[in-house]
């Protein structure tokens, strides 16, 4: 790891996302491991490489591949969150998926079934053709960029390539830069640089290849010569390696790595449905389908030297030559590296090719008769491959963007039946019209043939659902239900949701949003909790009034206290910490000492007099009193008799 990626560990870019550990290096940037801080989430933080920010084109197309994966809204393809520039560090949020990746399935399992290969390749596709309808080339389809989640999800990253299919840019193989891996570039490509929805096709087509052999189709000693390899040589059948393969799987490798464009499937929504032909017959335990294998297989060879466009190139440029002019580092030759193709130099005069000798004449008359019989046999398997390979087929009208009745009486026309096949939904094809058919316009098809067709169900939205007053896990389940993404929680008092419980969401209930789109969940911290003041030794009313004030319900219970005012709190419970609106506060109030008659005791003896207070609970203090004469009868008490005294308190009793 360069210095320049440790020093990202732990920053933290645009004040939001703390980088973590590495997770991969490419050819432009490294991929990190993130903690979406205001969302409390994981993610996947894409990060330019130091040294590329001065190369305008190049922060350019960084730039494009955000606002191109930011437009794909699909199960089957890595969410592009947010993307931004922190101090000259350009980067890309992305969903973090974790898990594999198809490179490293192909090294534990492949040679893998023919079921299990076209039951990988099938999500692949189906993000591919999002992709596809939504005008954009992903360009650099390999197995590393396909995800296998923990949880079985497949989903297709990187778009880091992907152009818009209508762009003007090109760069050819004669004047420019061609990027791409070599081993599953497509020959228009490694020719003139010019791609559409087939390029990423064939990509895909040498990816079920790989599968289903373990390896790659064509091996090399350099990058040039497997870009030659693609241009001038077909895909091999993979069932040359792996027998038992049916024939009409290798028709299906066969037609979607068909070097001449015009006989590849037209996007990708086109070969995964001839890919869901091939998996009914497989699922069904069919050897051989003869009307399968005649549909897939290609019959317009390339020949003539010509390219994959049908244009003649400027000279066919052998693969020495090649290795010769390019530019590469040399040593051993790792096929997953990008490749870069430069021009070749003007081509010299090539070895005149001498005829080989006229055969003998024969003047036999049983020659004669041999060689009309040839001509005639020729006639005929002519006339048959004709009749077999041409002439019971005709072209594919387009019917794309019709409705199904419009759509039906253009193929009712040409003598083709329609048939509706498939819903799939669509961000740029209308509710209700054709979306893509299989064959694909001017793809060959039986005469009196069918035509399969997709009806586009517009683009798909979902709303939010309503979780409010529901658990944090099952708003979390209700939102994986609508399709709808879970974006992370925050946390608010509230006085009337119960703690634990959802609030609201973000964005609003009843929002319609794309497929997999992230909602945020408020989640309630119930009541606001509210500061208990201890009131004890205070007066009690006064202390009702402002813990009732705060919110709580008082209890007051009178009880006589000796040692505590009468009106004030001798105990108050709770008296400390925090509670919420209504929590019961008990204060335990003095009504004072308890209050004793005083006895009459006047004219009897002093025992007995200090006998009776005593017994009513008073202490008793002797005084003589004026008129003493030591006789010890009582003539006074204070208080008097009658009189009501705290209990325990002393009465002066006065003798004579």
């Amino acid at each position: 790891m360069d210095r320049s990626a440790d020093a990202l560990i732990g920053r933290v870019l645009d004040g939001r996302y703390r980088v973590g550990p590495k997770i991969a290096r490419g050819g432009m940037a490294t991929v990190y491991e993130a903690t979406d801080l205001r969302l409390d989430r994981t993610v996947a933080v894409k990060v330019m490489h130091e040294g590329l920010v001065d190369d305008e084109e190049f922060v350019s197309r960084f730039q494009r591949e955000a606002r191109a994966a930011a437009k794909l809204a699909h199960h089957n393809v890595v969410a592009v969150f947010d993307t931004g520039d922190d101090h000259g560090t350009l980067f890309l949020v992305m969903e973090y998926v974790p898990g594999l990746t198809l490179r490293d399935l192909i090294r534990k399992e492949a040679p893998m079934s023919p079921a299990k290969a076209l039951a990988m390749i099938e999500p692949v596709l189906s993000a591919l053709a999002a992709a596809h309808d939504a005008g954009i080339l992903h360009r650099d389809v390999k197995p590393e960029n396909v995800l296998l989640a923990d949880d079985g999800r497949v989903k297709v990253a990187d778009f880091g390539l992907a152009r818009a299919i209508n762009s003007e840019t090109q760069h050819t193989a004669t004047g420019g830069v061609l990027i791409g891996t070599v081993s599953y570039l497509s020959p228009e490509l490694v020719v003139n640089g010019k791609a559409d929805a087939r390029a990423d096709v064939y990509a895909a087509g040498v990816l079920i290849y790989e599968m289903l052999t373990g390896h790659k189709p064509h091996q090399a000693d350099s990058p040039i010569q497997v870009a030659y390899k693609h241009v001038h040589e077909d895909i091999p059948a993979p069932s040359a390696s792996t027998p038992g393969i049916p024939p009409y799987v290798d028709a299906l490798v066969a037609r979607a790595t068909a070097r001449d464009t015009a006989l590849r499937p037209a996007d990708a929504r086109v070969l995964l449905h001839q890919v869901r032909r091939v998996r009914n017959a497989l699922d069904h335990g069919v050897v051989s389908d003869p009307d399968l294998l005649a549909d897939l297989t290609p019959t317009t060879p390339i020949g003539g030297g010509r390219t994959p466009t049908g244009e003649l190139p400027a000279q066919i440029i052998e693969p020495q030559e090649l290795a010769e002019i390019a530019d590469w580092d040399g040593g051993v030759y790792d096929q997953e590296r990008d490749v870069r193709v430069v021009p070749p130099p003007p081509s010299g005069p090539r070895p005149p090719v001498r005829p080989a000798p006229p055969p003998p004449r024969r003047s036999s008359r049983r020659g004669k008769v041999m060689l009309i019989v040839v001509l005639l046999l020729a006639l005929l398997a002519g006339l048959g491959g004709w009749y077999f390979g041409i002439a019971r087929y005709t072209s594919t009208p387009s019917v794309l963007s019709l409705t199904e009745p419009a759509a039906r009486v253009k193929l009712d026309r040409a003598g083709l039946d329609f048939k509706v096949e498939d819903q799939a939904y669509s961000e740029t094809v209308k509710k209700g019209l054709v979306l893509s058919t299989d064959p694909g316009p001017g793809d060959r098809v039986l005469k009196d043939g069918t035509v399969g067709a997709v009806i586009s169900l517009g683009p798909e939205r979902h709303r939010v659902p309503d979780v409010r007053n529901q658990t944090l896990d099952d708003a979390q389940q209700a939102l994986d239900e609508a399709k709808l993404a879970y974006g992370g929680d925050t946390e608010r008092y509230d006085e009337k949701i119960a703690k634990g419980r959802v609030i609201s969401t973000d964005p609003a209930v009843g929002t319609s949003l794309r497929r997999n789109a992230a909602v945020g969940v408020v989640v309630s911290k119930g009541p606001r909790p509210i500061k208990i003041p201890d009131f004890t030794g205070k007066p009690a009313a006064p202390a009702q009034d402002a813990l009732e004030r705060r919110g709580f319900k008082v209890k007051t219970t009178e009880v006589n206290d000796d040692a505590v005012p009468k009106g004030r709190v001798i105990t108050q419970s709770p008296d400390s910490g925090t509670g919420q609106k209504d929590d019961v506060i008990s204060l335990v109030v003095s009504k004072g000492p308890v209050m004793v008659e005083v006895p009459n005791v006047v004219g009897m003896g002093l025992d007995a007099a200090t006998q009776r207070l005593e017994g009513a609970g008073f202490v008793v203090t002797v005084r003589h009193s004026s008129m003493y004469i030591g006789v010890q009868y009582v003539v006074a008490t204070d208080p008097g008799r009658g009189s009501s005294a705290p209990k325990g308190s002393t009465v002066i009793v006065s003798i004579v």
